[in-house]
C-alpha cells in the first residue's frame, strides 16, 4: 500500500550520477545524546529511491535498519516496504506525531536515531549550515525548530541584499565633486 499526498511541486532532476555522494552528517558519540542524530540531504523527494542509499550507509554504523518512520508533508509518495541491500526496510508515516523535518530509523540491534531531513532545493550554504547544526553533539533543536533558525539565518542575508541593491542603484555613497577641484574655503 502507498499513501500519496498531493503537493505542488517544481520539476526535480535528481543526480544518480556514481560521484553524486551521499549527503549525510551524524552527530559524533557522546556522553548526553542529542535531540538530533544528524541531518540527511536527499536528492530529491523520492523516498523509494533515496532510502537505498541512506540505509546502506547506515547499516554498518548503527546495525541492519529495518524501519523508518516519516511525517508524509513532505514526501509525495511513501512505499510501506522499500527493498535495500538484500532486506527489506518497512516504512511507516505519521501526521500528527512525527516532526514534518525529521525522519526516525530503526534497528533491531542498537536503537533509534532520528535526523534532520534538509529539503532537496535547499541552498548549499544553508544546507551546510543545518547538516552541522543537526550534528552538534550537544544539540537541543528539533528538526522543525532548525528549519526556522536557517529562515532567520537567511532572511538578514536576503535583505542586505535587496538593501544593497537599493544603495547602489542610488550612486552607492554620498555626493561628492567628482572633479578634485576644491572651491574657496570660507
Amino acid at each position: 500500500m502507498t499513501a500519496t499526498i498531493s503537493l505542488t511541486r517544481t520539476a526535480e532532476v535528481p543526480d544518480r550520477s556514481p560521484s553524486a555522494g551521499l549527503r549525510l552528517s551524524l552527530a559524533p558519540a557522546g556522553a548526553a545524546p542529542p535531540l538530533l542524530d544528524g541531518a540527511w540531504w536527499p536528492r530529491s523527494r523520492d523516498l523509494q529511491a533515496e532510502l537505498p542509499a541512506l540505509t546502506a550507509a547506515l547499516d554498518p554504523l548503527w546495525g541492519r535498519i529495518t524501519r523508518v518512520t516519516v511525517n508524509p508533508t513532505h514526501w509525495p509518495a511513501i512505499a510501506r516496504k522499500v527493498p535495500v541491500a538484500g532486506h527489506v526496510v518497512h516504512v511507516g508515516w505519521f501526521l500528527a506525531e512525527q516532526d514534518p523535518h525529521e525522519l526516525l530509523l530503526l534497528s533491531y540491534r542498537v536503537g533509534r536515531w532520528n535526523l534532520l531531513v534538509v529539503p532537496p532545493q535547499t541552498d548549499p550554504d544553508s544546507a551546510a549550515w543545518l547538516m552541522a547544526a543537526a550534528s552538534d553533539p550537544h544539540g537541543t533543536s528539533s528538526g522543525s525548530r532548525l528549519m526556522e533558525e536557517a529562515a532567520l539565518v537567511r532572511t538578514p542575508t536576503e535583505a542586505d541584499l535587496a538593501v544593497e541593491a537599493v544603495w547602489n542603484s542610488e550612486g552607492g555613497h554620498e555626493a561628492r565633486d567628482m572633479t578634485g577641484v576644491q572651491g574657496p574655503t570660507p
